[in-house]
């Protein structure tokens, strides 16, 4: 029955945007004497070369098709009463609402666009959080402040980080001999964000460093001048998280001066 109510939801979403799109538009093909918008077939194509699906008359016959298909499957399910069925009426208010959402909020980016400045001085405020240096340190979590310090005397001893770092209970480390990789230190939290830059090249801390997630005995291997990608190879990745910011604000400004009980 699920399976059945999300088809009939669709169809009828389909069937609703059709009916609007219809009042404005010229027919694109016509089923049973009712009228396929054009707008239908030109979004669906759209979506089709967006997906990297050449433009040719092959496609356009298939996307034909398919409005066929699926106008004829709406006519039945009209047919059958099923837009009657509660659950389905539910699915396809909450699906129109969602279109209606997603409408609203591209609209709101295209009227409030943000310019390069803006995103070049997001980007110059990530370097300032960033630094200049990156860091390649290894670590091994543990639980207990003695069980660090332990591990610290093992390695004052001569056995090896790599080694000792299967003690871990760090799992996305603890196989690669508790290695980190490259990071800014502003990726990790401020405990252990201190010891690793306290450390020179090869040390590590004699004194365990505790954080929200247990004890950490930290090694730094290497240290290295922070890269910066050129701005338009990032762009991409800025309007985006700028975009979602300021769709955020927005939503929180709404609920700022809605009434809710």
């Amino acid at each position: 029955m699920q399976n059945l109510s999300k088809l009939a939801t669709a169809l009828l979403v389909v069937a609703m945007m059709s009916a609007t799109a219809i009042a404005a538009d010229k027919p694109f093909v016509k089923v049973n004497g009712v009228a396929v918008s054009q707008f239908l077939a030109d979004s669906l194509m759209a979506e089709q070369k967006a997906q990297g699906t050449a433009d040719t008359p092959e496609l356009k016959n298939a996307v034909r098709e398919q409005l066929i298909q699926r106008e004829l499957l709406i006519q039945e399910a009209k047919k059958s009463g099923v837009s009657k069925n509660a659950e389905v009426a539910a699915q396809a208010e909450a699906a129109r609402q969602n279109v209606l959402v997603r409408a609203y909020i591209q609209d709101y980016v295209k009227k409030n666009p943000i310019s390069d400045a803006q995103l070049r001085a997001e980007l110059e405020r990530i370097k300032a959080q960033l630094g200049s240096t990156e860091y390649k340190g290894r670590h091994i979590l543990v639980k207990e402040e003695a069980e660090a310090q332990a591990i610290i005397a093992k390695l004052k001893a001569g056995e090896k980080f790599e080694d000792l770092a299967k003690e871990s209970i760090d799992p996305g480390s603890k196989e690669n001999g508790g290695d980190l990789g490259w990071a800014s230190p502003s990726n990790f939290v401020k405990p252990f964000s201190d010891g690793l830059t306290s450390l020179s090249k090869g040390q590590f801390t004699e004194t365990p460093v505790k954080s929200e997630f247990g004890y950490h005995v930290i090694m730094l291997e290497d240290t290295r001048p922070l890269a910066e990608p050129p701005f338009d190879e990032i762009k991409p990745r800025l309007m985006q998280q700028a975009q979602a910011k300021q769709i955020s604000k927005m939503i929180e400004d709404l609920r700022a001066k809605a009434k809710i009980e």
